[in-house]
């Protein structure tokens, strides 16, 4: 993710984003039932046995009710299927931090932290954004030590995927780990579209502890500034600069937060182009 063109202005842009996303953080009977009522009082009446035992007969001859008839089972909530999510967006992009809206999870492992971290680095979808980046890293010649062609874009390719997967890990194992952060991101689901724009920025610089309160995102700010200082030992001598390393840095971060406008609104487009169809059917068939 190395730009040798304009850097000072992606990284304001990133700035931008970071500081876009802090503003437009979103602000987040029962029925006693009556008394039973009391017993009826039984009076002994003298019965002679004959009667009695005809009483007694003829309630055993009455059918007994039915107890094979099924209750009424609740339809499913569209609404809730509506915004369920994935864990591949379009079968190609990992999804797999994303929590459906309104869902209630326990509190995130680490080892969970590690699992994620490594589905989003190793899973087959996760290949697509370094095959994309080197593509364009390629046609715009970012780095001319890599040369062109075929062995061009090759190194190209194992650059933007160490590039991937150490960010993936800092962000969402290594850094969280030790700060006691949630690294998934929670939909919200409801409200206007500026309103889950606005909250969808924000998870860039806001995060949930595992305790559920709302915390500073330490994992992606620090945890993307460690990634991109990493990258300095295995770009070319040329690109190890304080200048590159801040861009890469402001660029991970801005990438991450349009990547949360995707998986907010990802349910909602899924809902709309399988017409309808409930999510979990379609993350069937990918």
């Amino acid at each position: 993710m190395h730009f040798l063109s304009s850097s000072q202005q992606r990284f304001s842009l990133s700035l931008a984003i970071f500081f876009l996303g802090t503003a437009l953080h979103a602000q987040q009977s029962t029925v006693t039932d009556p008394p039973p009522a009391p017993a009826p009082t039984q009076t002994a009446t003298a019965t002679p046995a004959l009667d009695l035992n005809v009483s007694t007969s003829a309630a055993a001859d009455q059918p007994a009710p039915p107890t094979d008839v099924e209750a009424p089972q609740p339809q499913s909530q569209s609404n809730d299927q509506a915004h369920a999510q994935t864990h591949r967006i379009l079968g190609i992009l990992p999804n797999f931090r994303a929590v459906s809206a309104d869902a209630k999870l326990p509190p995130q492992s680490v080892k969970d932290k590690f699992v994620t971290a490594t589905e989003d680095s190793f899973d087959y979808s996760a290949l697509f954004v370094p095959l994309a980046l080197a593509g364009y890293h390629l046609g715009r010649d970012s780095d001319p030590e890599f040369g062109g062609g075929g062995l061009g874009y090759a190194r190209y390719l194992w650059h933007s995927a160490v590039d991937q997967t150490s960010e993936n890990y800092f962000v969402e194992f290594i850094v969280p780990a030790a700060t006691h952060e949630d690294t998934r991101y929670y939909t919200l689901g409801h409200g206007g579209f500026l309103k889950r724009t606005g909250y969808a920025l924000s998870r860039a610089v806001i995060t949930r502890t595992d305790s559920g309160n709302e915390t500073f995102n330490a994992s992606e700010v620090i945890g993307a500034g460690a990634a991109a200082g990493l990258s300095s030992l295995y770009y070319p001598t040329r690109e190890r600069s304080f200048g590159n390393t801040a861009d890469e840095w402001g660029i991970n971060v801005g990438i991450d937060a349009l990547s949360f406008e995707v998986k907010e609104f990802w349910p909602d487009i899924n809902h709309y182009l399988f017409h309808g169809a409930p999510p979990s059917q379609v993350a069937a068939h990918q």
